[in-house]
């Protein structure tokens, strides 16, 4: 085992630390006593494993450590801890009516399963499927992230609406252009 995947499994371990700390969280501020500390825990964790992301990656590629099963695991790991940062946002009480709209969680569930569907529909009929990002697909994470941010780390002068709209704008056009990625990848389709 690289050490590059040892961190990703470093990462992996935190996610259900991050959530637990956050959980807490909520319950001290739903007793009526928000626990400060607590919540800089969380986003403390929650930004190491992020860091550690990008040191995994940089130790795969300047090492020369590149593995499949890091090729795997790092960015399912990925995933796991946004949407468990996106989760926590929407359903733990981070201060009064302070957290992601639940619609919004759903839509970027809806965006993420409408990607693996496709890629398992292109697999099945190609049986190969180039997988290229698209650039509104990193910037809506960086919006999710931001917006995630907003809720820990109470940004409460400006309104939440802001980045989750700015969120669910890129959450729409990416779903929009993997879609159509994916529909050109069909036998006998092309389109611009």
């Amino acid at each position: 085992m690289t050490l590059a995947t040892v961190i990703t499994l470093i990462r992996l371990a935190l996610i259900p630390v991050f959530a637990w700390i956050a959980v807490k969280y909520g319950q001290s501020v739903d007793a009526g006593s928000a626990e400060e500390s607590l919540r800089w825990l969380a986003v403390t964790v929650y930004t190491l494993a992020s860091a550690l992301d990008g040191l995994d990656g940089w130790i795969a590629r300047h090492f020369n450590q590149k593995s499949i099963t890091g090729a795997i695991l790092d960015p399912l790991t990925d995933k796991a801890l946004l949407m468990t940062g996106l989760i926590t946002a929407t359903f733990v009480n981070w201060g009064t009516d302070w957290h992601l709209p639940v619609w919004f969680i759903v839509l970027v569930i809806v965006r993420d399963l409408e990607i693996i569907g496709g890629i398992l529909i292109l697999y099945r009929i190609n049986k190969n499927v180039p997988i290229e990002p698209h650039w509104t697909g990193k910037v809506c994470t960086v919006t999710q992230m931001i917006a995630m941010g907003w809720i820990m780390l109470k940004f409460d002068h400006i309104d939440l609406i802001f980045p989750t709209i700015l969120a669910t704008v890129f959450n729409i056009w990416s779903g929009y252009e993997y879609f159509m990625m994916g529909y050109r990848q069909l036998p006998g389709k092309s389109c611009s």
